[in-house]
């Protein structure tokens, strides 16, 4: 048996193991960055239609029932999944149109207004600013019970009577959800 030196053992084993094939590596064209930056797009708007139609709405003020938290011509963002509480500014939808109010009582609150004053299960309604409110020319009668799943909602513009005042308490899956910032879109 003969042995092989160090330079000739190297060689042979070399030549046994069979070298890899090289690959290439292609250079991207115009073609990849252009389908890349596409799909890119699409998920990104995929994104943002989600989160608009699950988690966040976005809509314009028009009118006057909110002011002057809110006035007509601003933009408005809600959040959708949180729980509303009463004393939270929300959107909701009645007679097919957007609509900005307070949340006055949830369900099964007493709701009675008398004397230009809004009680709550028979405790005056606590507000930063006590606007007059009236019942005149409610469709509903007080007292009133908010029914279950609903909220009674007020405008702060108090005179503007199309709110539960009018339309009764409002179901929880008209609610588009709580207010979470305002963007003043007159005068810019």
């Amino acid at each position: 048996m003969t042995t092989l030196d160090g330079q000739e053992q190297t060689k042979v084993e070399q030549k046994a193991v069979k070298p890899e094939a090289k690959t290439k590596k292609r250079k991207k064209t115009s073609t990849d960055y252009a389908i890349e930056f596409f799909i890119k797009i699409a998920v990104t708007a995929a994104v943002v239609v989600i989160l608009c139609v699950f988690v966040v709405g976005i809509h314009v003020n028009h009118g006057n029932s909110s002011y002057p938290m809110i006035k007509d011509g601003d933009l408005v963002i809600t959040y959708k999944l949180g729980n509303l509480n009463p004393g939270e500014e929300i959107c909701y939808k009645a007679d097919g149109e957007v609509k900005f109010g307070r949340i006055a009582a949830k369900a099964g609150d007493e709701v009675d207004i008398s004397d230009s004053l809004v009680k709550i299960n028979g405790y005056g309604l606590s507000e930063d600013v006590v606007y007059p409110t009236t019942s005149e020319g409610a469709i509903v009668t007080f007292p009133y019970v908010v029914q279950e799943n609903s909220v009674f909602v007020m405008n702060d513009f108090r005179d503007d009577i199309k709110d539960s005042r009018t339309y009764g308490a409002i179901p929880l899956e008209d609610c588009e959800g709580k207010v979470v910032l305002v963007l003043r879109q007159r005068g810019i």
